[in-house]
């Protein structure tokens, strides 16, 4: 069995519920604006802010075009026409880092991998601000040995410069003992192969694998990864 040290976690949807998150963080928006909402327009959205995800982790787009332009489209689908972007947007992103909800019991996971002395470190595409609130109120900030935000260094998911910057700052830290985590085939398992680190997806509702991604492991639940790290 390879030896592990490091575990490099993905964020959301793989140790905290986005999804949940982001309905809660929606439906304050278009409350605090007098606006009504549905579950319809919810799950729109969430197609719509997806799309905007994948094109950055492309390189089609930057963050601040994701931030902007997912309500853009929303608003003209909708044909909302009395508030700008600007106006759902701060009130979304306060809102999204207001809260946070564990996914699939990880903050058990992530604190018996921390008895066991692993290093583990988060790697996140989200806003910085929002990214770091929802560490704190998680108590995730406590347990992790850092995290790197791709907003901060300059280079998103999946791409090889964002992995080269994380490693310049694992000091004595090998490739070759760290294994990724995240729910993402495109960002994190993508980002994986790019920067040659083992890759174990996290695809808790079985979801068909696609593209020319490869996958070292595949796990339904989080406390599967306790089978290959050798702790059960």
């Amino acid at each position: 069995m390879r030896k592990y040290t490091t575990i490099l976690w993905d964020l959301d949807q793989t140790i905290l519920d986005f999804d949940k998150s982001m309905d809660y963080a929606l439906r304050t928006s278009f409350a605090r604006l007098g606006l009504d909402i549905t579950d319809e327009i919810v799950a729109r959205y969430a197609e719509i802010n997806d799309s905007y995800w994948k094109r950055l982790e492309l390189g089609e787009i930057t963050k601040a075009e994701v931030l902007a332009g997912r309500f853009r489209t929303l608003f003209e689908e909708l044909h909302i026409t009395r508030y700008q972007v600007q106006d759902i947007a701060g009130i979304y992103q306060e809102a999204l880092g207001s809260v946070a909800f564990f996914m699939d019991d990880s903050d058990t996971v992530v604190r018996r991998l921390k008895e066991a002395g692993y290093r583990q470190y988060v790697l996140t595409n989200g806003v910085n601000a929002t990214q770091s609130n929802k560490m704190r109120i998680s108590g995730l900030d406590q347990l992790m040995d850092g995290v790197f935000v791709s907003e901060l260094i300059g280079y998103p998911k999946p791409m090889k410069e964002y992995y080269d910057a994380c490693f310049a700052g694992l000091a004595g830290i090998s490739r070759e003992e760290c294994l990724v985590v995240g729910d993402s085939l495109t960002s994190d398992m993508k980002g994986a192969n790019n920067a040659q680190i083992a890759a174990c997806w996290y695809n808790p509702r079985g979801a068909e694998r696609r593209g020319d991604v490869a996958v070292d492991y595949e796990i339904r639940h989080l406390k599967e990864i306790y089978a290959l790290l050798g702790l059960e």
